[in-house]
C-alpha cells in the first residue's frame, strides 16, 4: 500500500499571493501551528504508511525543496512533474512509478492542501477502503466531506442506495457535480443525498492504469513509455519528452464521472481546501469581537476597524488600522497586499500585470 500526496491544481496559488509565490509554494509554508500543510499531510497519514511509502507529486522547480522538507522520505519518492497536466496527469504518473515498482499495489490518493482534523476519521476510512478493495478489486474509492452549508466552491458527490452494497457506511457515488451556484447548493443540502468532493481516493494501482486506458487512451499511450523508461539513464529525458504530451484534464473529468463501481464513505471531520485567504483564516485565525481574523506571528492594533483578515509571516512587525472594514491585509518581507474581501479574483489580472511591468521578481 501506497500514499500520493501533492497539490494536483497546481504549487503557486494567485489567490494566496503574496503569501504564496512560484519560489515558495504554500504547501511548504509554515502556517498550521508551526508546521506546513504538507508536512501536516505527511504526518496525518504516517499512522497508516510508512515513510518508505509516501510519494510526493510536485512541480519539478520545487522537487529539491521538497526533499529537504521531507527529510524522512526515499529521494526516489519525490516525482517531479516537467509541467502542470492536472490530476488525471499526477495520479497517472505516479500509478505508473508504482506499477514499476509493486504492479499489485494499492494506491490512496491525497490532496496536500488540505486541513484535516483530527485525524482518526480519515485514518479509520482509508482503513475501510483497504478492506472494501480486497472484496471489490476493481472498485474506484472516494471520500465524500460531510456538507455543512451550501458552499459554491467545491463539487459534490451524490450518494446511491447504501442497500446496493453490505458493507457498514459504503455507498456508490450515483453522480459527480460540479461547482454549483448557491440556490443549487441549497437543494444539494436539503436533499440530505450530497456531501462534499474531497478529491481523495483509493484504488489498486492495475485498476487505476486500466481506467485511464479506457477513458484516455492518447495519455495512456504516454504513462506506458514513461513506465517502460523508470529506472534507465533516460527516464528523465522520456518523462519530459511524454509527459508534456498528456492532454490537460482533472481525474474527475477524465475517469470518475464516467467510470463505473465508484463507490465512496462519508467523513464526519473538520475539513478545509485551503485555496484561499478566507478559508485559511477560517481554519487558523484567532477573531477578535469585532470579526477581524489574525493569524500567524500577527501582531495589530485597531481603531474602529471590523471583519478584516490580517495575516504577516513577519515577527516583531505591528499594523495598525484605522476607520478599515472588509480588507484583506498580507504583509511579507518584500511585499505587501491590501485587497477588499470580495474583489480577491481580481488578483490573478494584478499578477498578470506585474509579468508585464518588469515585476517577475515578486511573483
Amino acid at each position: 500500500k501506497y500514499a500520493v500526496c501533492g497539490d494536483y491544481g497546481g504549487w503557486f496559488r494567485q489567490r494566496l499571493w503574496p503569501l504564496s509565490r512560484k519560489n515558495r509554494p504554500k504547501q511548504i509554508i509554515d502556517v498550521f501551528e508551526g508546521k506546513s500543510l504538507l508536512r501536516n499531510c505527511v504526518d496525518r497519514i504516517k499512522g497508516i504508511f510508512d515513510a518508505d511509502h509516501i510519494m510526493v507529486i510536485t512541480n519539478r522547480e520545487y522537487a529539491d525543496v521538497v526533499r529537504t522538507h521531507l527529510p524522512e522520505l526515499p529521494t526516489e519518492n519525490i516525482l517531479g512533474e516537467p509541467i502542470g497536466r492536472d490530476t488525471a496527469g499526477a495520479i497517472g504518473l505516479a500509478a505508473t512509478v508504482l506499477s514499476q515498482k509493486e504492479p499489485n499495489s494499492v494506491m490512496a490518493v491525497f490532496s496536500a492542501d488540505q486541513i484535516i482534523e483530527p485525524d482518526k476519521p480519515l485514518q479509520e476510512a482509508v482503513q475501510k477502503a483497504f478492506n472494501f478493495l480486497e472484496s471489490h478489486p476493481k472498485a474506484l474509492f472516494t471520500f465524500g466531506i460531510k456538507a455543512t452549508f451550501a458552499h459554491t466552491g467545491l463539487g459534490y458527490l451524490k450518494r446511491g442506495e447504501k442497500a446496493e452494497v453490505d458493507e457498514d457506511g459504503i455507498y456508490p457515488v450515483e453522480a459527480f457535480k460540479e461547482k454549483p451556484n448557491k440556490s443549487t447548493a441549497r437543494k444539494y443540502i436539503r436533499s440530505g443525498d450530497y456531501c462534499w468532493n474531497s478529491g481523495m481516493f483509493v484504488w489498486r494501482v492495475d485498476t487505476i492504469l486500466e481506467q485511464l486506458d479506457r477513458f484516455l487512451p492518447h495519455n495512456a499511450i504516454h504513462f506506458s513509455r514513461i513506465g517502460q523508461a523508470w529506472g534507465s539513464e533516460k527516464w528523465l529525458e522520456v518523462l519530459e519528452d511524454q509527459f508534456t504530451r498528456l492532454e490537460k484534464i482533472s481525474i474527475d473529468y477524465g475517469v470518475m464521472e464516467r467510470a463505473v463501481g465508484v463507490y465512496m464513505c462519508e467523513l464526519d471531520c473538520h475539513w478545509v481546501d485551503v485555496g484561499s485567504y478566507q478559508a485559511l483564516s477560517d481554519t487558523i485565525g484567532v477573531v477578535d469581537q469585532d470579526g477581524n481574523v489574525t493569524t500567524g506571528n500577527t501582531c495589530c492594533e485597531w481603531i474602529d476597524s471590523g471583519d478584516n483578515i490580517v495575516i504577516t509571516d513577519c515577527k516583531d512587525h505591528l499594523i495598525a488600522a484605522i476607520h478599515v472594514d472588509d480588507m484583506i491585509i498580507v504583509h511579507t518581507d518584500d511585499a505587501t497586499l491590501i485587497c477588499h474581501r470580495d474583489e480577491t479574483d481580481h488578483l490573478k489580472h494584478l499578477l498578470e500585470r506585474m509579468q508585464t511591468e518588469g515585476l517577475e521578481r515578486f511573483l
